[in-house]
């Protein structure tokens, strides 16, 4: 724990500016002490944070409400050498604000990115750019999509590897250094082809971070020729609130049921183009390349006596519905659309086949990353940093966090929508229709099938977190919904 620990001293001033980095500072003075008692002092970790796209909480094989056929040896592998943090969350459950928020540590409202078509924020800082401050060697490899279409090397990277918006599966064009090139092959392949080639060529007597972001498993789902037709003959376990029936609709909001028969619904999911067995299969299916991927990696870092100075954090950048309230896809406040899964792995550092039940967002990556790092930074980050957890604490406060979607003209299924989540409680709130809010006991119904809003047992609750909500939102100076200007609807690919 030698390594975690002398970096967590220090965390508390990781968002104080300094003229000089703290990593070369506190570096200096630990070889100085080393050299007057003879003891081994770690340095500052390499960190390897690996996220994935719209991967689910609980699809991972050694979860025990993952379907049974799944096989995720490698995350299986993290989570008994490490720590599965069980209750992972984003702020806002689509591509570009989410991946914003991990960068900044910062909710949707601050950092300006609200959805998958804003452009970056002239003066936008993020966290690797600290880093490098503080010594580190840093590089970026996938997926980026801020800005839609830009897939330009951004600042605070050494090494940029990326492409425009989605990308896709296979054949990606691939920006490397400002570069394009052409590849043949599988993208999530590739991608780690690069990351390991730059674990490779880095300066070995610098710390470094390495960002792999994958496209996977991002819909339209493609697995990899190896993976495809894996699970052809699994049997696919539909979750009880996916049957069109009175009981899954009584309380529920009127807009969930009339998006059975959208785009993200499972009575016509885009539109009528998608047979939901097949679907699920793909999905599974492409998650067997990311744990590829995941594994490859951490063999790598075995293989090359760096396991245990690197900290190999996993995440999801959303959450995803596969059938649960009649939805597929995310941007809903339900559990399974904000809810991801994260895994922590540094053999000899982080206790082995230990979970974790704080609850910890993406706003948080970024201040855990700089503390542990000894950097600093200047950006006033909403996030908290969850190093005391890596450490084997569990003495973090109330995490209670707000959760922010804002209606999109391209998928207007879905409505602006204001939600905070806590330890037992979440309240939801709908900005801009005349519908029903939701009040749900987590503890009680974790399907969230039974909408508490309107009974007076609940009224107390509802009214102190609906009162929180607004004072958050109030003091934040976030009450203000951004509108986006729309070309197109994703019902206009019926014309195709």
């Amino acid at each position: 724990m030698v390594g975690l620990i002398a970096s967590a001293n220090n965390k508390e001033s990781s968002v104080i500016l300094s003229p000089r980095p703290r990593w070369a500072v506190k570096f200096a003075f630990l070889i100085a002490i080393n050299s007057m008692v003879g003891t081994a002092v770690a340095a500052p970790k390499n960190v390897v944070f690996i996220l994935s796209d719209d991967h689910r909480y609980d699809f991972m094989g050694f979860m025990p409400e993952s379907p049974d056929f799944l096989q995720t040896p490698s995350l299986d592998k993290m989570a008994r050498e490490g720590m599965h943090l069980k209750n992972a969350f984003v702020t806002t459950s689509l591509c570009s604000p989410s991946r914003a928020s991990i960068l900044t540590g910062r909710y949707a409202h601050h950092h300006g990115i609200v959805d998958n078509t804003s452009p970056i924020p002239e003066g936008t800082t993020f966290f690797p750019a600290d880093l490098q401050r503080a010594g580190y060697q840093t590089a970026f490899i996938g997926k980026w999509h801020m800005g839609e279409v830009d897939d330009l090397p951004q600042p605070g990277f050494d090494r940029w590897v990326s492409f425009r918006g989605q990308g896709r599966y296979r054949d990606p064009l691939l920006n490397v250094d400002g570069k394009k090139i052409q590849h043949e092959g599988y993208t999530t392949d590739l991608l780690t082809d690069y990351a390991i080639d730059w674990l490779k060529e880095r300066e070995s007597d610098q710390p470094f971070f390495l960002y792999l972001s994958h496209k996977a498993v991002h819909a339209e789902f493609q697995p990899a020729e190896r993976h495809d037709g894996q699970y052809e003959q699994v049997k696919i376990p539909y979750p009880d609130s996916m049957d069109n029936n009175e009981r899954n609709y009584v309380g529920k909001p009127a807009w969930v049921r009339a998006q059975r028969d959208s785009w993200h619904g499972v009575d016509y999911a885009y539109h009528g183009d998608l047979q939901f067995d097949e679907f699920y299969r793909d999905y599974a299916e492409t998650l067997l390349g990311v744990d590829e991927s995941v594994g490859r990696v951490m063999t790598y870092l075995e293989e090359h006596d760096l396991a245990e100075d690197t900290l190999v954090i996993y995440m999801g950048d959303n959450g995803f519905l596969l059938g649960e309230h009649g939805l597929i896809d995310k941007r809903n406040a339900y559990e399974e659309s904000i809810r991801v899964p994260m895994l922590a792995w540094a053999p000899g550092t982080i206790a082995a086949n230990h979970a974790s039940e704080k609850l910890v967002r993406n706003i948080d990556v970024a201040p855990t990353i700089l503390a542990l790092a000894g950097a600093e930074t200047d950006v006033a980050m909403d996030g908290e940093s969850f190093l005391p957890l890596l450490e084997g604490s569990e003495t973090l406060g109330d995490r209670e966090f707000l959760y922010e979607y804002y209606w999109e003209h391209a998928f207007p299924h879905t409505p602006t929508t204001f939600a905070l989540r806590g330890g037992r409680y979440k309240y939801i709130y709908y900005h801009g229709i005349w519908d029903k809010n939701e009040l749900y006991d987590l503890k009680t119904d974790p399907r969230e099938q039974h909408n508490l809003i309107d009974l007076p047992a609940f009224k107390q609750i509802k009214d102190r977190m609906h009162q929180a909500l607004f004072d958050r939102l109030q003091k934040d100076d976030a009450m203000r919904v951004p509108i986006r200007r729309g070309t197109w609807q994703a019902a206009e690919r019926l014309l195709d």
